[in-house]
């Protein structure tokens, strides 16, 4: 799909690979409708974690080619440590507002017969981490939202694209209340996730995986997952 012209309406937008993709989409000649939470400045100011702000952001941004839900929280700890109000957030921020934006955007879409949906997942969400359970969880679910959404959607002319980071260099780690500490592999600049999204779209690839040769080890989880788990114990020394 072509964006010159396109609106386009990107979550999490005033950070981050959200930041980067707004300007990446511009650069391509799309309008961009810049959503995130309140007091970020964004041009639509809503707070996911809140029941029903998907619909609102929604009906504020009225008639939308390309979908980009990048918006997400993270959270480090162990599941016991967690609240009700540590979990929620995580739940509705990564997944359940992604779910309820392409639900009230797709009947356009649809009818307009053409369109395209980004989600930004996790490696994360495929081969999941200690004491992330429940962001792992959330990005788990969104890929296989995203995976069923494309199979439905087949032959309508609304396409459906997985965007996997596996490390970028952004303020996310500092967030969830842990730095990123791992000597590999390195973060990648949100730039580079942002030209890896905007492809997705151009080209209606299914799945990225941002580096590339780290799909390497989701496809390893796949297909010999106690291999994986014997390596990744190593790994982390867990």
């Amino acid at each position: 799909m072509e964006l010159a012209g396109r609106t386009c309406l990107v979550t999490g937008a005033a950070g981050g690979i959200g930041r980067a993709a707004v300007a990446a989409l511009e650069a391509a000649g799309a309008r961009v409708l810049a959503a995130d939470r309140p007091g970020s400045g964004a041009a639509l100011e809503h707070d996911l974690a809140e029941p029903g702000a998907a619909a609102r952001l929604a009906a504020d941004a009225g008639e939308v080619d390309v979908l980009i839900s990048n918006a997400g929280v993270g959270s480090f700890g162990d599941l016991a440590a967690l609240g009700a109000a540590d979990v929620e957030p995580l739940l509705r921020v990564n997944l359940v507002a992604p779910v309820e934006l392409t639900r009230a955007l797709l009947p356009g879409m649809l009818a307009r017969r053409r369109g395209h949906v980004v989600f930004v997942g996790s490696i994360v969400g495929t081969v999941g981490r200690p004491r992330e359970a429940v962001y792992s969880a959330a990005k788990g679910g969104l890929a296989v939202f995203a995976e069923s959404l494309r199979a439905e959607l087949g032959g309508s002319g609304v396409g459906v694209s997985l965007v996997v980071p596996v490390a970028v260099d952004t303020g996310f780690f500092t967030a969830r209340g842990a730095p990123y500490g791992r000597s590999r592999p390195r973060p990648v600049p949100p730039e580079r996730v942002a030209r890896e999204l905007v492809e997705a779209i151009r080209r209606d690839r299914p799945e990225v995986v941002v580096p590339r040769l780290l799909a390497v080890p989701m496809r390893l989880h796949g297909a010999a997952p106690r291999l994986f788990r014997r390596l990744a114990r190593r790994f982390d020394g867990v």
